[in-house]
């Protein structure tokens, strides 16, 4: 009896040792030793030739690319949570299923979020550059030098709470922040008892009445721009933005403005609109202690890496089983 032959893997960049051994043992999976970013005449290639495309967030699967698919190819598995960068329609027109890695990052995550929430206020960044850029200029403690915002009694406005967005309020509940949302749709009585949460049907009505906005939405056409020039102009001169969702969610260069302007206090930005570039005026800001960035990397951790390659594996072989995998991500979802 022949063995049956293991699917041909195509797998983008360089994942946790642990995931891609146990890759190489299930499938015949090509890896990205390097970590280079795929090429698109590299990803046409692949989807040629692979049964199975496992992409990341850094890969434009889009409808040129997967109307290039072989008829083997059946399956994009994607080491991500969000799936805006895969043509998820364009996909289900050609056969190919889709998933995702979903509800393995809303801690890490959540913890990021509240770590800028810190940060930012509290001028950590300014802080710590003071005893690194310039060693033995720091004269002491001093009163009046250094002085941040207490976040303590403040009100927060989560914009978008699905997981990640109810697992920051729960953080921020613990730190003294007053929890208020914006959402499609309200949450369950359970949860905003929980977290004592004020639901606000209008973005531009609680916009304008928080001290902290924390972005947790996912990027859709719905939310690009979602808080665009207007809506920053809503926000109290005190207030302070943080954003772990997704760059297109804010518009940039109108939150740039708002920085330099001094419209709003400081913000705490783990992703940009056009990343990996970043724009060379947040660099600046940053430098001038009114925004702290960070390089995309609210969902790094190990355990999370691997519990997302966990769940690649697990899609792949409930689909090659012949089972409609766990985390199928449909259409218009």
């Amino acid at each position: 009896m022949t063995a049956k032959k293991k699917p041909k893997v195509y797998i983008t960049r360089k994942l946790p040792d642990a995931v891609e051994t146990r890759m190489r043992e299930l499938f015949d999976a090509e890896l990205n030793i390097d970590d280079a970013p795929r090429s698109v005449p590299e990803l046409i290639a692949a989807v040629k030739t692979a049964d199975v495309l496992v992409p990341t967030v850094t890969d434009r699967i889009d409808a040129a690319l997967i109307e290039q698919a072989g008829p083997q190819m059946k399956l994009i598995a994607s080491f991500s949570n969000g799936t805006d960068h895969i043509d998820v329609e364009a996909a289900a027109r050609k056969g190919i299923t889709v998933t995702n890695t979903p509800n393995v990052l809303t801690e890490d995550t959540a913890d990021m979020t509240m770590a800028l929430i810190l940060a930012v206020p509290r001028r950590l960044g300014e802080g710590a550059r003071v005893l690194t850029d310039k060693p033995g200029e720091w004269a002491g403690w001093s009163p009046t030098w250094m002085l941040g915002r207490r976040i303590h009694g403040k009100r927060i406005g989560i914009v978008g709470m699905g997981r990640i967005g109810t697992a920051v309020a729960r953080r921020a509940k613990a730190f003294g922040l007053s929890i208020h949302y914006h959402n499609r749709k309200r949450v369950n009585p359970a949860v905003e008892d929980e977290l004592e949460a004020t639901y606000w049907e209008s973005l531009d009505q609680m916009l304008a009445r928080v001290d902290i906005v924390s972005v947790n939405c996912p990027s859709t056409p719905a939310t690009f721009h979602l808080i665009s020039a207007r809506r920053l102009a809503l926000l109290q001169p005190t207030a302070y933005l943080v954003n772990t969702a997704r760059g297109d969610v804010v518009d940039e260069a109108a939150l740039i403005k708002c920085l330099r302007e001094s419209r709003i206090a400081g913000a705490g930005l783990d992703v940009f609109e056009n990343e990996p570039a970043v724009n060379p005026k947040l660099i600046k800001l940053a430098n001038e202690g009114k925004v702290v960035l960070l390089p995309h990397m609210s969902s790094a951790t190990i355990e999370g890496r691997i519990d997302m390659g966990d769940k690649v594996i697990i899609n792949i072989r409930t689909f090659i089983d012949g089972h409609r995998p766990p985390n199928r991500v449909l259409p218009g979802r």
